[in-house]
């Protein structure tokens, strides 16, 4: 199967092609580097001829609320109209679990509307919500900074590794379209601050965190578990020990 990753260049999307690879697939990676732009759709027609299935996994590059909102809506928007002039049979895009739930985030809020544009477009698609990743938990916690340490939510977050989303979005996009939504966590759901912790445990850093149940996540309060999978998720096999040992290139020190 040809299968086109936008976003390809990216973190996640390098990753994807790897395991497309594996599997026997013809993956091509595009983005604005490689001449293709979504969100203006230069590219988008020549890319996608011949496609059999598109894994969305482009980020936005600017995160204010009303930037982040225009990005994902309207690159949704040219992708699936390009697609279907295409004849792709498979749309894939890669969002967030609990984004609908904490609706004070800009760039959930954003999420949640590309995976409205997706259900009501009209290619076949499988929307794959992952939760947070290992690889974030430094920006998450630095975020908190505060007097010469970090002040952190208690909110749950039941981090996952890259390799763990990038082998699940390969699997699902070489499959048949759900027509619907996957769930996918790490093995493990801890608050910001006990990650915090985690962290600060095994890489010797010395900062206190302060759990204080009303700070921020990125202009958002948590409550509970709002950015933990419901039941029947799917659970990476990269547990965080082994992911910090074996993939958090730089964060161990």
């Amino acid at each position: 199967m040809k299968i086109v990753i936008i976003g390809g260049t990216g973190r996640i999307g390098r990753l994807i092609v790897h395991h497309l690879v594996e599997l026997g697939h013809d993956p091509v990676a595009a983005s604005p580097s490689t001449g293709v732009d979504a969100l203006t759709g230069d590219g988008l027609a020549g890319v996608l001829t011949g496609a059999d299935a598109v894994i969305d996994v482009a980020n936005a590059p600017q995160w204010e609320d009303d930037a982040v909102r225009e990005f994902f809506v309207t690159s949704t928007r040219n992708l699936l109209a390009a697609e279907r002039e295409a004849g792709v049979r498979h749309h894939l895009a890669v969002t967030i679990v609990g984004a609908e739930r904490v609706p004070g985030n800009g760039y959930l809020r954003a999420k949640v509307a590309q995976e409205q544009e997706i259900a009501a477009g009209p290619i076949p698609y499988t929307i794959l919500r992952a939760t947070q990743l290992f690889e974030f938990l430094p920006q998450i916690v630095d975020a908190g900074e505060e007097g010469g340490g970090v002040r952190l939510s208690t909110g749950l977050m039941q981090l996952v590794a890259a390799e763990d989303v990038a082998a699940t979005t390969a699997s699902l996009a070489a499959g048949p379209p759900v027509g619907g939504i996957v769930e996918l966590a790490g093995p493990e759901a801890l608050g910001i601050d006990a990650w915090a912790r985690r962290l600060f445990a095994m890489t010797g850093d010395d900062r206190p965190v302060i759990s204080d149940p009303d700070a921020g996540y990125f202009g958002a309060k948590l409550t509970g578990g709002e950015l933990t999978p419901a039941g029947g998720a799917r659970i990476g096999r990269i547990d965080f020990d082994t992911w910090l040992v074996t993939e958090g290139h730089g964060v161990a020190g």
